[in-house]
This record gives structure tokens, C-alpha cells and sequence, in this order.
């Protein structure tokens, strides 16, 4: 149970430097990314979420000096770590790196001719406010391509979940768990939130990965799982509850890899572009 009381202060440099860690996990989805984004001459490029760098200087490296690229993110210790990068990389575009936030862009009008966002929709507070202001910022005909995981995301875990609370008499916690199951959203919900911001949707191409784990006690202190989806998965119970529900829950996803083999997590991705 020692994984409950983990800590990776957010602020901390080590922490930044373990995060690079989560490459793994942003290569799934900056591949389709990578994959279908359009690249061409004469582009000003806005990365939003750029973290310590990814896709940030992946898309620099694909591009050429004709380009500019800006990042922009409000976690101190990446953008740091992402300049740190930055002067130690040999980049033919003009590329710089921006404290900042992105339901507040610091940028003039129809600025940009593609901005990307590589899985930022859901850690945003307002996810509204930040896609109206690509809207407006971005130049016309330019294009948003974003990518995120969506309802469906550990499909096997919150199985799992729901039967322990049943099995512990929580059921009140149900609705809390499902709120939390599906606050990641569908491709409808996705698509109403750049429509609803004047966007045309052009594209959505769905695909999904499998992540395997010894068994439950390994799933729970990956460092992805601690530093990403710990909190949201602890926040379903009072603190009180805890030692309780986790223990119990390691328990038979433990069982569940001791008779399927191993442990799999389901990740369903989603990549869309819109047009402004």
C-alpha cells in the first residue's frame, strides 16, 4: 500500500526529470499526431501544453526555417526543463518556449496557422475558454489538431472498482465513480466543444493501445499511475476509506492478473482537426 503514501512534488526538478518518464505514455498519442498533422512551409506554430517539450521539438525537428514554433504551458518546472532542451538543440525552425495560460493566450489575433495539443484537453480547467482562444488566434483556414483519451480509458480498472465498493457496501460512491469513469468525454462531446467555439471538424480517427502490468500491485506504482491517475482514483473515497477500499481493490486486481496472466488497461485514443 506504500503507493498511497508516494509524493512527486510537481514543482520539483527531479520530478521534471522523471516526468520524461510519461514519454512513453505522450507517444501513443503524439504519434497520431505526428501522423496526420499537416506540415508545410511558412507556418507560425503554437504548441499548447508543451510540457518539457513533447511534441514541442519532435514538430520543429519535421519542419524548417521558414517556420516558428511557440510552447506554451503554466507548469514552471517543464517549461524550465523545455528551455533547458531548447538551448541544446540544433532546430532549423525559430522556436521559443512561454510561461503561460492557455485559456488566456498571449497572443494577438489570427496569429497561427496550425496549433497543436497533444492530450491537454483534459487536465485544462476550462477547456471552453482555452479552444476559443485557439478560435481566436488562430489565422483563417488554419488548423487545430489535438489529441486525448476518451470515455472507455481503463475500462478494466473501474470494473473492478465498482465491485469493490459493491462488496464493501458503498454503492452511494457509484454515481461518483461513474462521473469520474466518463468526465473524459466521447468524440460527440469533443466534436460539440470545437463546434461550439466556431470550428469546422474535418477530422476524428480513433485507434486505442493496451498497457500491461505484472499485476495490480505493479498497475498502482508505475510512476504514470501515482503522478496521473492516483489522485482522481482517491478522490472516489473519503481519505477516511482509503486504506480500506485500495487495499482491497490491489487485492483482486492482483487476483484478476494471477488468472487472466498478467493485468491490461485499455486506452481508447481519439486525434481530431478542425478548420477555422
Amino acid at each position: 500500500m506504500t503507493f498511497l503514501d508516494k509524493n512527486f512534488p510537481i514543482e520539483s526538478p527531479d520530478t521534471v526529470l522523471l516526468f520524461e518518464e510519461l514519454s512513453l505514455w505522450s507517444s501513443y498519442f503524439g504519434k497520431i499526431l505526428l501522423d496526420h498533422v499537416p506540415l508545410r512551409k511558412d507556418m507560425a506554430v503554437l504548441d499548447v501544453g508543451c510540457g518539457a517539450g513533447f511534441p514541442l521539438y519532435e514538430l520543429a525537428n519535421r519542419l524548417d526555417a521558414t517556420c516558428q514554433l511557440t510552447g506554451l504551458d503554466p507548469w514552471e518546472a517543464g517549461v524550465e526543463r523545455a528551455k533547458w532542451k531548447l538551448a541544446h538543440h540544433q532546430l532549423l525552425p525559430k522556436v521559443e518556449v512561454l510561461l503561460g495560460d492557455a485559456a488566456k493566450l498571449p497572443f494577438p489575433d489570427k496569429q497561427f496557422d496550425l496549433i497543436t495539443c497533444n492530450l491537454g484537453i483534459n487536465n485544462f480547467d476550462d477547456p471552453a475558454a482555452v479552444v476559443k482562444e485557439c478560435y481566436r488566434t488562430m489565422k483563417r483556414d488554419g488548423r487545430l489538431c489535438l489529441t486525448t483519451n476518451v470515455e472507455g480509458h481503463f475500462r478494466e480498472f473501474y470494473s473492478v472498482y465498482e465491485t469493490v465498493l459493491k462488496e464493501l457496501g458503498m454503492e452511494e460512491l457509484l454515481p461518483t465513480l461513474k462521473a469520474s469513469e466518463q468526465r473524459r468525454g466521447t468524440d460527440e462531446t469533443v466534436r460539440d466543444l470545437l463546434e461550439d467555439a466556431r470550428f469546422n471538424v474535418v477530422k476524428i480517427i480513433r485507434d486505442k493501445f493496451t498497457l500491461r502490468y505484472l499485476n495490480g500491485s505493479a498497475f498502482f506504482h508505475h510512476f504514470l499511475t501515482v503522478i496521473g491517475f492516483l489522485p482522481g482514483f482517491r478522490s472516489i473515497v473519503p481519505k477516511r476509506e482509503e486504506e480500506r477500499v485500495f487495499s482491497l481493490l490491489e487485492k483482486r486486481l492482483n487476483e484478476q492478473a494471477d488468472w487472466d496472466g498478467e493485468l491490461k488497461m485499455t486506452v481508447p485514443m481519439l486525434y481530431v482537426e478542425a478548420v477555422r
